[in-house]
């Protein structure tokens, strides 16, 4: 009796049996942390959507919000999509992804010896349309910042694009005193989150 792909013992054939999984994200870091899980997505897509907040939106609400809106954006009728989104936030004020060297050493400033929080949206679109989504939220600490360490960091240019100019990856975690929760929600994707969200929705992943 032939064998159905979906139940073929050998590494190819679980291949193809595994679902697709379409990463709604052009970032290398999040499709490096999906790899620690084991994932390879079937393709990425970088969804073109307004990112700017609404009007006394909460940090945590617009996080889901940009995660949700992403996946929708990418998805086609017939796709499985995972996207995420990283907010960082001082009270309920949204820290910006910072596109120039003021805006980053703006926010550097305001984060020097202060604790802020990192909020790291994940969802998961199904096929037949349905969104299910985790949010991972992380207090991280700057140490007091001196001028010339904010100098140092702005001129490395890890700041580019990065929510509230820094990027815990790189040299930044050199200046941060304390951290409680998710390392890799900072980086980009909570990995803890995301294989839970995964699971719940039945895809395989061990």
């Amino acid at each position: 009796m032939s064998v159905r792909p979906e139940e073929d013992p050998t590494p190819e054939g679980r291949a193809r049996s595994r679902p697709t999984l379409i990463l709604a994200s052009a970032s290398a870091r999040r499709r490096e942390l999906l790899a620690r899980l084991g994932i390879e997505p079937a393709r990425v897509a970088a969804p073109d959507i307004d990112e700017a907040p609404r009007p006394g939106e909460r940090p945590r609400d617009y996080a889901v919000r940009m995660a949700r809106e992403k996946a929708q954006a990418a998805a086609s009728s017939a796709e499985r999509v995972l996207a995420g989104d990283t907010v960082v936030a001082l009270g309920r004020r949204i820290l910006p992804k910072t596109e120039d060297e003021a805006t980053a050493r703006r926010c550097l400033e305001l984060m020097s010896g202060r604790r802020h929080r990192v909020l790291s949206a994940v969802a998961l679109r199904s096929p037949d349309g349905g969104l299910r989504e985790r949010l991972s939220e992380t207090v991280v600490r700057f140490k007091g910042l001196s001028d010339k360490e904010i100098r140092d960091y702005l001129s490395a240019g890890e700041w580019r694009g990065k929510a509230g100019g820094y990027a815990i990856q790189g040299s930044a975690e050199g200046l941060i005193s304390w951290i409680s929760g998710s390392h890799s929600g900072v980086v980009g994707l909570p990995l803890f989150e995301t294989r839970a969200l995964l699971k719940s929705a039945g895809f395989p992943i061990g």
